[in-house]
């Protein structure tokens, strides 16, 4: 019982507390621009979603909106790190050995690494080519093991699909598959784009990282709904 409480616990938060974060960035910075200390930082309307007309890191980084948007992703990740543990705990209940478990915990935990360190260098600004690769590097990666760990723990769910009937509610299972299948297809068919130089895809790229953000944390709002809140199986975890 106790693992599936936290695992729904640490879901939605996983959800709302990174939503509330980078929302409330972008209306800092386009509503309340005197807040902002430097003129150059604020931006004027935009809804980046659809017309990409900034990134989640430009309307994160100036001063006051980093004093949201990091302690928001330094709790995010010690969440994330909570949930890959506590999914872990529920399959070992299960008397289960699967190398699944062994996996999500670990790319889950990962991703949940790469997102604290993202988050410490964000507003840190050095011209340096190197600098600035290992900050995509992180992001990257971050990316990669984030779906992988989301894959892996699908994976599972419908490995242990006949054993967890009535316990899960099969139609946001269902969508956690059809969500993680259309990140990865999004992931493979925006390499392209991501990578070309220059600024002929800014936009595009702007609207995909947010959309793409989006897309993951809700992974976490479909884990919440999943799980049964009264269910004899939860009784026994």
């Amino acid at each position: 019982m106790d693992s599936v409480k936290k695992v729904k616990f640490t879901s939605i938060w996983i959800f709302v507390i990174p939503f509330v974060a980078i929302n409330g960035c972008l209306i800092l910075i386009t509503q309340f621009h005197e807040l902002f200390p430097e003129p150059a930082s604020v931006i004027h309307w935009t809804f980046p979603y659809i017309d990409g007309g900034a990134s989640i890191s430009r309307t994160a980084r100036p001063y006051p909106s980093w004093l949201l948007f990091k302690p928001a992703m330094f709790l995010t990740s010690f969440l994330l790190i909570k949930y890959w543990i506590y999914n872990s705990e529920i399959f070992k209940s299960l008397n289960s050995n699967h190398k699944n478990i062994k996996k999500f915990k670990f790319f889950g935990i990962a991703s949940a690494i790469t997102l604290i360190i993202h988050s410490i260098f964000l507003g840190i600004s050095f011209d340096n080519d190197l600098y600035k690769l290992f900050r995509r590097i992180i992001m990257f990666l971050f990316i990669v093991f984030e779906i992988t760990a989301q894959a892996y723990l699908v994976s599972t769910l419908y490995i242990y699909k006949d054993k967890l009937n009535g316990y899960i509610n099969q139609k946001y299972l269902t969508g956690k598959l059809i969500l993680v299948s259309l990140l990865i297809v999004v992931a493979i068919i925006s390499i392209p784009i991501i990578a070309w130089p220059g600024d002929t895809f800014k936009f595009v790229k702007h609207a995909l990282e947010w959309d793409f953000f989006l897309g993951v944390i809700s992974f976490y709002l479909l884990t919440f709904f999943m799980w049964n809140k009264n269910s004899k199986y939860n009784t026994q975890l």
